[in-house]
């Protein structure tokens, strides 16, 4: 049936559009291509634009943000566990002082890191009472 072809079938060139090596689809293609850049570049953050897309250009970044995370950790143990084996020494409690300044040593550390890494936000200065967002009546 040759009578049933349709100009705007898919896979034939229209008619307008025959006489073209590609089928007339580069201008659409071209159009559709900086149409997804520019969406793209609207959602995605600033900081990717830094990125020069090399192999490896993220590696260091990770490697440093690891390195800050885990030094915070430790930090936090060290200092309860100093804190707590320096009042057993002082106050004469042999170990209970170590055990309770080293859990709080390990909760400030694991809350140091949360707060490193934007999972939990930064304590607000002042009083909360004069918060102007309270709606407390306080």
């Amino acid at each position: 049936m040759a009578g049933s072809e349709k100009p705007g079938e898919p896979g034939k060139p229209s008619p307008e559009t025959a006489h073209r090596p590609d089928g007339g689809n580069r201008d659409d293609l071209e159009r559709r291509s900086r149409e997804l850049n520019e969406a793209l570049a609207t959602k995605l953050p600033a900081s990717r634009g830094k990125d020069d897309g090399g192999p490896g250009s993220g590696d260091l970044t990770g490697f440093g943000q690891a390195i800050k995370l885990s030094s915070e950790f430790v930090a936090g143990i060290a200092v309860g566990a100093g804190l707590g084996w320096l009042i057993d020494k002082v106050a004469g409690t042999s170990p209970w002082g170590l055990i309770v300044f080293l859990l709080l040593g390990f909760a400030a550390g694991v809350l140091n890191v949360l707060r490193s890494a934007g999972l939990v936000a930064e304590p607000k200065g002042g009083n909360s009472r004069s918060d102007p967002g309270r709606n407390d009546g306080k």
